[in-house]
């Protein structure tokens, strides 16, 4: 490890405000870490572009955060993960975590049932997402429940319209056969109270953002990259970066992140 690595932020990417969930659980695991966090907002959603858009974007994204000094980054998008995380680790010379749907855990759940996973289109379609379809539809019943236009109505935080759009989903869903939701998308975590009123009672929803987190830590910790600054517990320092327009992402991102460390001991900002 280079000298001063350890006091490096780490850096986190989405295409907009859905990674802010995995900050909020990076901030809540390992609060004496530095963080920049990047929404590509301009050019946002990324899940129905094209493969080759979704990967110019993520890595155009990531020299951002990279070019500002970061010792790790945590592509905290499924649909950048699954097209561009190859082109990302093979640019930039730092630990590269990803994100992936949470089916292991589902599956290990025990429950019996069908295990629903909610993702944008270009998540499911994508060779990562099938590799792992194989992998374990062979134990339970998947079922691939694509999302189109949801990101965006997360983002403009319209509730009602949020909770009118999961009903028309789920109406083509047995429910009753359903065991757990899995949680595709990082911005599907801001609204898994809406999810589970709409299903009901007794059906699991997981999301990976935990499972990632550790995944950084341990990493980081075998680098002896962690930083260790007692005097910032339980404050958070994260800065915000976006291409979009600076006066409305900024605020919303404080917002995003205020959500996320709600029920934390953690003093938002």
């Amino acid at each position: 490890m280079k000298k001063g690595q350890n006091l490096l932020p780490i850096g986190v990417f989405d295409s907009g405000m859905g990674g802010i969930s995995v900050l909020g659980e990076l901030v809540k695991m390992m609060p004496n870490e530095k963080y920049i966090y990047m929404a590509d907002s301009a050019n946002a959603p990324y899940g129905t572009k094209t493969c080759d858009c979704v990967r110019s974007l993520s890595v155009n994204a990531v020299g951002m955060l990279f070019a500002r000094g970061i010792k790790a980054l945590v592509v905290a998008c499924n649909t950048a993960t699954s097209v561009a995380i190859n082109d990302i680790r093979g640019k930039f010379n730092i630990p590269v975590i990803g994100m992936e749907p949470a089916l292991k855990p589902a599956v290990e759940n025990g429950k019996t049932g069908d295990i629903v996973v909610m993702a944008t289109p270009l998540t499911l379609k994508e060779e990562k997402f099938k590799a792992l379809f194989s992998r374990f539809n062979t134990e339970a019943s998947i079922i691939r429940l694509p999302c189109p236009g949801l990101v965006e109505l997360i983002e403009s935080e319209t509730e009602s319209e949020i909770r009118n759009y999961l009903q028309e989903l789920f109406s083509h869903v047995r429910i009753t056969k359903v065991s757990s939701i899995v949680l595709g998308c990082t911005h599907y975590c801001f609204i898994k109270e809406d999810i589970a009123q709409v299903v009901g009672p007794g059906i699991r929803i997981v999301d990976g953002n935990a499972g990632t987190v550790r995944h950084l830590m341990n990493i980081l910790q075998a680098r002896h990259s962690l930083n260790s600054r007692p005097e910032q517990q339980n404050k958070v320092d994260v800065e915000f970066l976006t291409t979009g327009d600076i006066s409305k992402i900024i605020p919303l991102s404080q917002r995003f992140l205020e959500r996320a460390l709600r029920d934390s001991f953690i003093d938002p900002l």
